[in-house]
C-alpha cells in the first residue's frame, strides 16, 4: 500500500505562515502611519473623505485577503519576506513609498488645514473615490492572476517561477502597475487636495520607471517572458506604451 507523507497545507508550513504575518503586520503598520499622517497633518478627525479613502482601502484588504489566503497563501508570504532585488529597485520604491505613503497623506493633511488650494464639488471626490476602488480591484486582480506577484524585483527561481499571461495579463503586461497608477492618481482627488497630486504624480513616475526597469529584466532573465512580449506587446497601457 502506498502512503504518503503527512504534510500540512502551504499556509500551515512555518516558512509560509511566517511570510503572512510579516506582511500581515506590514500592512497594518502602513495602514496605522497613514492615519496618524493624514488626521495629525489635518489636525482635526471629522475630516470625511479621508474616512472614506481609509474605509475603501481597508474594504478592498478585508475582501482580497480571504481568497488570496485561500488560493494563493505562497503569494502573501512572498510579499511578506525580505528578499534581494535589484539595486536600482532598492532607490525607486523607497522613493515611491515615500510619495505615496508619506508626502501623499501628508500633503492633503496640510492642505484640508490651512486651506491651500479650493476644495474640489463633490462630485470629484466622488469620482476619485470611483478611481481608488477600480485601482485597488485591478491590482487585486492582477495578485490574483500571478502566483509570482512580488513586492521584490526579482526572477523567484526558488519558486518555480512562469510567465503569467492570465487574467489581465492578456491585455498588458503589467497590470498592477496600472492599478497603482490609478490609486497615485485618484487619492488625491478623492482627498480634495490639488496639491497632493504633486506626491502622486511623482509616485506615478516612479512607477513608471520601475515597470520599464522591470520589464527589461523579466525579458533577460526569465524563461518564455520574451514570447509574451511578442503576444502581449503593451506594458501598461494598450495601443501607447
Amino acid at each position: 500500500m502506498n502512503t504518503k507523507p503527512d504534510i500540512p497545507p502551504p499556509e500551515n508550513h512555518p516558512s509560509v505562515l511566517a511570510g503572512i504575518l510579516k506582511r500581515t503586520g506590514t500592512v497594518a503598520i502602513f495602514f496605522v502611519l497613514i492615519v496618524a499622517i493624514l488626521f495629525l497633518a489635518a489636525g482635526r478627525l471629522n475630516w470625511i473623505w479621508a474616512w472614506v479613502y481609509l474605509g475603501i482601502s481597508l474594504v478592498s484588504v478585508l475582501i482580497n485577503a480571504p481568497i488570496m489566503l485561500r488560493t494563493s497563501p505562497e503569494t502573501i508570504a512572498e510579499r511578506g519576506e525580505l528578499k534581494m532585488t535589484e539595486n536600482w529597485d532598492k532607490v525607486v520604491s523607497g522613493f515611491y513609498a515615500l510619495a505615496m505613503y508619506f508626502a501623499l497623506p501628508l500633503v492633503a493633511g496640510l492642505d484640508v488645514r490651512f486651506g491651500l488650494a479650493r476644495d474640489p464639488s463633490v462630485a470629484w471626490h466622488i469620482a476619485g473615490a470611483i478611481v481608488l476602488a477600480v485601482g485597488l480591484e485591478v491590482t487585486s486582480w492582477a495578485m490574483l492572476a500571478n502566483a509570482y506577484f512580488s513586492t521584490a524585483v526579482r526572477i523567484q527561481s526558488d519558486r518555480g517561477q512562469t510567465v503569467c499571461s492570465t487574467g489581465p495579463y492578456r491585455f498588458v503586461r503589467h497590470p498592477g502597475y496600472v492599478g497603482v497608477i490609478l490609486q497615485c492618481i485618484s487619492a488625491p482627488i478623492l482627498l480634495g487636495s490639488l496639491w497632493a497630486l504633486i506626491p502622486g504624480i511623482t509616485a506615478t513616475v516612479l512607477i513608471v520607471i520601475r515597470t520599464s526597469l522591470e520589464d527589461r529584466t523579466l525579458q533577460a532573465e526569465l524563461a518564455g517572458y520574451q514570447d509574451y512580449v511578442q503576444e502581449v506587446r503593451y506594458r501598461l497601457v494598450p495601443g501607447i506604451w
